[in-house]
């Protein structure tokens, strides 16, 4: 009985401290997770908590003091035994108002245990207690109706470094590079942690929301190493885990302008080892989908630095193969910027016209797309500084034998924009065009391609008889020329192979077998 006793009396001072409130409660608090959870853990937890704070910056003595705490923790959990002493803590509702920041903080450190939740048997009870602490401390949150104190934020970022910042695993995808266009049609991959994950989100996203965050207090905590550490997490092949991170990330954003410039930097980091190094991310599209938001804000005159992301970063992102899985969030940002400065145009598409894929019919017309975007929101100056290389590429995805690519090209003149920049311009564009043109309109083998052409044959003709009459006895010209050049290829031929005949029945060596009859007189 006296052994009892004596084993209860080191807790007693835990929980009389933690009524206390000022620079104690932290560590009085951690000290009182400690002491009931000192049999608590998992594996998972153990091996993670320590990677979590790696590199995670505060000036407060509270969270050195609970990372100390999470290493003792660590040092005495293992992760297979479980003490009945993990329990819910009481409800909000059931304590004064004076004591509801320190059960707060006492939630946040229950929280602090990560579980292992690949083996879906195991700590079932403990799991579904922290859930629903989650839950709780989510709602106190969004209801909170005073301001955030230091202690609070520097718990409640902590909560959320241990449960989000982990070592992302992943599947091998040394093929996936390969396989780009197949990707879509991948079952992604989930979270088993995810019913936990998401919670811890949601908390930190009405965290960051709260009028209650005072965000000159916040950024002490919410820092640039967290802001990395979150940006680490777009790796994750979680789609769910990744729309929540890019909500956060906004809203971040938004909220503490002071890392507005830190964070374009990190991302343009990250888009820079995506080109040139690895071409493997899985987040690339919500960052674009961030920068989307952020360009539209963007004050005119753009800066430089705004510049040079477009043309040092956003350009660039056309190269890699897997282009398709974020195509549409890049071509948005493209666009925003030519519709914000209309001057970045010829940039833009010559951009565009330097990574234009060759032997990708897919890639090329997607290409094709956004270049009408592009051209939809240029002005005339900019357009004839850029439209003969560009037309010389349009004219060749109009002698495609892909019919999609061609097809695609065609369509250009269905925009009005489009159709009325190059009847301004006919006299440059149709003599680059029209070789393209004629031929597909005699020769080509759809005739979805065949029927589009001749109403672009009949714009022109419409708009300039002259013009195309004179491109086409250029056009004949120039195929009579190369027909005679042909013919006089095919006598060369002719004529080696009679004097390779004349010559077989000796033993001198000859240039050319008998069977050069078969051979394309054209290569």
């Amino acid at each position: 009985m006296i052994k009892q006793i004596l084993n209860r009396l080191p807790r007693k001072p835990s929980k009389s401290s933690d009524n206390r409130e000022g620079g104690t409660s932290t560590s009085s608090s951690n000290a009182y997770t400690s002491s009931r959870n000192s049999d608590l853990a998992s594996n998972h937890y153990a091996n993670s908590s320590g990677a979590s704070f790696s590199g995670f910056h505060s000036t407060n003595s509270g969270l050195n003091q609970g990372n100390k705490i999470s290493q003792v923790v660590n040092a005495k959990l293992n992760g297979n035994t479980f003490a009945a002493s993990f329990e819910a803590l009481p409800n909000f509702r059931d304590v004064p108002n004076s004591e509801k920041q320190n059960l707060f903080i006492r939630k946040l450190n229950i929280c602090c245990i990560v579980f292992d939740f690949t083996d879906p048997t195991k700590n079932v009870k403990e799991k579904d207690i922290k859930r629903q602490t989650l839950l709780e401390i989510m709602d106190y949150v969004s209801s909170a109706n005073g301001k955030f104190s230091e202690i609070v934020m520097q718990e409640i970022v902590k909560m959320v470094s241990v449960n989000l910042f982990r070592a992302l695993t992943s599947a091998p995808r040394e093929n996936k590079v390969l396989l780009a266009f197949d990707l879509e049609e991948e079952e992604p991959s989930m979270d088993s942690a995810w019913p936990h994950l998401q919670v811890v989100y949601e908390f930190l996203l009405r965290f960051v929301a709260s009028p209650e965050t005072d965000a000159k207090l916040a950024k002490r905590y919410i820092d640039h190493s967290f802001v990395l550490r979150l940006l680490d997490l777009f790796d994750s092949e979680d789609p769910r885990e990744r729309e929540y991170l890019k909500t956060v990330l906004h809203r971040i954003y938004g909220k503490f302008m002071v890392h507005r410039p830190f964070i374009r930097k990190a991302i343009n980091n990250i888009f820079y080892r995506f080109i040139f190094e690895t071409e493997k991310h899985n987040g690339i599209a919500e960052l674009l989908e961030i920068l989307g938001s952020i360009i539209n804000g963007f004050a005119l005159p753009l800066k430089e630095e705004h510049k040079l992301f477009l043309v040092r970063a956003l350009i660039p992102l056309h190269k890699p193969k897997c282009i398709p899985m974020y195509h549409q969030q890049l071509s948005y940002c493209i666009t925003q910027f030519v519709e914000k400065d209309c001057k970045l145009a010829d940039s833009v598409i010559r951009g565009l016209l330097k990574y234009w894929p060759i032997t990708n019919s897919s890639k090329e017309v997607m290409f094709l797309g956004e270049l009408e975007e592009v051209l939809e929101a240029t002005q005339l100056n900019e357009f004839q500084r850029c439209m003969v290389p560009l037309f010389r590429q349009i004219g060749r995805c109009l002698s495609s034998s892909h019919f999609q690519v061609a097809e695609r090209a065609l369509f250009l003149w269905n925009n009005d924009h489009i159709e009325t920049l190059i009847k301004q311009n006919r006299n440059v564009i149709l003599p680059i065009i029209f070789p393209s043109l004629e031929k597909n309109a005699r020769s080509h083998w759809n005739p979805a391609v065949q029927s589009l052409t001749l109403n672009v044959r009949k714009i022109f003709s419409d708009t300039d008889p002259e013009l195309f009459e004179e491109c086409l006895h250029k056009f004949e010209e120039d195929q009579a020329q190369e027909n005679e050049v042909k013919s006089k290829r095919e006598a060369t031929w002719k004529r080696l192979e009679e004097i390779a005949a004349m010559k077989a029945a000796s033993n001198e060596p000859v240039l050319v077998s008998p069977k050069a009859t078969t051979r394309n007189p054209s290569c």
